[in-house]
């Protein structure tokens, strides 16, 4: 129970990650082969579909954007501030989290890059910011090569000409895909952090404290 209790808020998000993901894979199949069905071509079965362009286009161009806005998020709130915002470290005054410790390297708790410091400490203090956009980078190249392989295979179907994935990134389609997933990311974290000034959630440390005014900045 105790493991449960620990973990809980990643089991919990995770389970249902994977519950929308295996709604978002089958009734994608279902569809592509309502889609074949319409142009005279044979259904495929349901592990065929994992190998789809039709599938790996839609997967990754939502992973994509995610990881751009949790990026951008990280990254942008180590030096940009909202005064009132549960979300925003307080202007003019140095938080923990823009300090290292002396002492931490002696601490055998401590992370190995902290223990060890120099580059990979320097490294560590980063990965967080560099982990998020090296997974929106690799969620970029698979939808640009996912959405070629279902562009082609429309093309295909229509008598026309394939074109490549670097082809297929110079195209309106794929940045159509792109900007309608990254406005709704940076609208939805943009008004988080807003609302947050105002609104509280009880119990939850992404809000402030119920009995704290509006223009108290972080959750301390």
């Amino acid at each position: 129970m105790t493991f449960w209790r620990n973990n809980g808020l990643s089991i919990v998000l995770f389970s249902i990650f994977f519950a929308s993901l295996a709604g978002h894979y089958l009734t994608g199949w279902s569809q592509y082969n309502e889609e074949r069905s319409e142009h005279g071509s044979a259904s495929i079965a349901a592990h065929e579909y994992a190998f789809e362009g039709h599938f790996l286009q839609t997967l990754f161009e939502n992973w994509e954007s995610e990881f751009l806005q949790m990026g951008a998020y990280v990254l942008l709130t180590a030096f940009l501030f909202q005064r009132g915002s549960a979300d925003s470290k307080r202007p003019g005054t140095i938080e923990r989290v823009d300090t290292i410790s002396d002492s931490s390297q002696d601490d055998p708790e401590m992370p190995w890059p902290v223990r060890r410091g120099g580059l990979a400490l320097a490294i560590y203090s980063h990965s967080l910011s560099i982990a998020l956009f090296f997974l929106f980078a690799l969620s970029f190249i698979l939808h640009a090569a996912g959405g070629a392989s279902a562009y082609n295979a429309d093309a295909l179907a229509h008598g026309q000409p394939t074109i490549s994935t670097l082809e297929f990134l110079q195209t309106s389609r794929f940045w159509f895909e792109s900007f309608q997933n990254w406005q709704s990311e940076f609208l939805s974290i943009g008004m988080m952090i807003v609302l947050a000034i105002f609104l509280r959630q009880r119990g939850s440390p992404e809000s402030k404290p119920v009995d704290t005014p509006h223009h108290q900045t972080g959750t301390n």
